[in-house]
């Protein structure tokens, strides 16, 4: 019989793995946030910037210029030389008339062979397409068109100027013959070649059908290659100081009878400047005339254009509508707070009841707006009904007895909702302009929540 060794059992010990505890607690860790993610609301935020909002209106204008129409000395083939929209000065040629038509042809030709341009020519056309080129906007497409067609104009300018050049010969034996006439303005002034019968228009004398554009036609003229004697040939220009007239209602010419000058915009270009201004009635009807001494070329063959008046500018900071949302305080009177403990922001003295004994405890609730007697307070520290004793008297005031509602955003910088009282100054449709440094408020670049109908205050912030 063998000899049976003594077994001595072991107790095993559970070993602690804490690389297994730290896994578990990230897993646990991500399913939280996952499932937090996944049932809660996203909040888009918003940071505040700064902005500006005008009070503007659009108006439809009548355009009045000292215009004088020249009217051809002859008939015969007509041919220009100048663009329209050009400055002229004494003696440059504007048009010819050639009575027979063949030197006319020639010229007409010419205009539309490019190998008289000579290299003074060409870098003047150059540097022309370059502007447009750096100032071209994708989304007014309609630009290209009217580029072309004023380059057309100019190259049809300077090959019928080069043509007269090289048919001097040919040219000075035809004036000679009385069958070829080279027409020079008589005066300086800016060439545009269109009629519309509304040359003769002052602000001493319109009328109020002059404003409808249903009725309102023009005569293109340098679309034609024939003229008859006493035809208008083209139209002046004599001053560069021009007037815009707008019919207003009455409320309206109240709001600018004070003033002197006026912030406008042309809705055609986006082109802004600040011009002075004049009231003017006739019978019963207002009209509120701008007077400009600049760019009256930029509409020269216009006859209306729409113009936006800037009524009133705001500067602040610049926050959506949808932030904004209000919230009810307790307004509890200034004569109540104290100070004490180890802050110095202003504290209230609450009354507690444990049974019979009365204790009073000191608590400091977040200030949300100060008016000149109170404080904005909400239920964060307090309810209703509580009794708030005075410091150095008897009296109390209990809590609730007052409320007001303050109009706000949810600051959300620290990763959840905390109401910002605001001050607007001006609103559209889609922004406000809010006051900027106020108490309490919002500053620049702080990030509130996009939509403060869904926020609540103290609410996690999950973006």
């Amino acid at each position: 019989m063998t000899n049976k060794q003594n077994v001595v059992k072991m107790n095993r010990s559970h070993n602690l793995n804490i690389g297994v505890v730290i896994f578990l607690i990230i897993i646990v860790y991500v399913v939280f946030h996952i499932f937090s993610y996944l049932t809660s609301n996203p909040i888009a935020e918003y940071e505040v910037g700064q902005g500006t909002i005008a009070t503007n209106h659009v108006y439809h204008g009548l355009i009045i210029r000292d215009e004088t129409v020249v009217y051809a000395g002859q008939s015969g083939y007509i041919n220009y030389y100048l663009r329209s929209g050009t400055k002229a000065s004494v003696n440059d040629i504007v048009y010819s008339i050639d009575t027979k038509g063949e030197l006319s042809q020639k010229i007409t030709t010419a205009t539309t062979d490019g190998a008289s341009l000579n290299t003074q020519d060409l870098s003047e056309i150059s540097n022309e397409i370059d502007l447009f080129r750096n100032s071209y906007d994708s989304n007014v497409f309609s630009s290209v068109y009217s580029f072309k067609k004023e380059l057309d104009s100019q190259l049809a300018q300077t090959l019928g100027v080069n043509a007269l050049k090289s048919l001097s010969d040919v040219v000075d034996s035809a004036e000679a013959n009385n069958t070829f006439y080279k027409k020079k303005s008589e005066k300086p002034g800016i060439v545009v070649y269109y009629t519309d019968g509304y040359e003769n228009v002052t602000l001493d004398h319109f009328t109020p059908e002059q404003f409808n554009m249903t009725e309102y036609s023009k005569t293109i003229l340098d679309d034609k290659t024939q003229v008859s004697a006493k035809d208008p040939a083209y139209k002046r220009i004599n001053s560069e100081a021009w007037n815009i007239l707008i019919p207003v209602t009455s409320d309206i010419a109240k709001q600018f009878s004070d003033g002197e000058y006026v912030k406008i915009r042309f809705c055609k270009d986006d082109y802004s400047l600040t011009v002075p201004y004049s009231l003017l009635k006739k019978g019963e009807e207002f009209y509120l005339n701008l007077s400009l001494k600049t760019a009256m070329i930029r509409y020269v063959n216009d006859r209306f254009v729409d113009v936006e008046l800037v009524v009133s500018e705001k500067t602040g900071l610049k926050i959506p509508n949808s932030a904004i949302t209000s919230k009810e305080f307790y307004t509890i009177p200034k004569e109540f707070f104290t100070t004490g403990g180890d802050s110095s922001d202003p504290g209230l003295l609450i009354e507690a009841k444990a049974g019979d004994k009365k204790s009073v405890n000191l608590i400091q609730p977040t200030v949300y707006y100060e008016s000149k007697d109170a404080y904005y307070i909400d239920d964060e520290v307090v309810t209703a009904g509580d009794v708030i004793i005075k410091s150095d008297s008897s009296k109390t005031y209990t809590v609730g007895a007052d409320v007001d509602k303050l109009t706000g955003v949810y600051n959300i910088n620290k990763g959840y909702a905390v109401f910002k009282q605001i001050n607007i100054l001006s609103q559209n449709e889609n922004y406000a302009i809010i006051e900027t440094k106020t108490a309490y408020g919002v500053a620049l670049y702080d990030h509130i929540a996009l939509d403060g109908s869904k926020v609540k205050e103290n609410q996690l912030v999950v973006k």
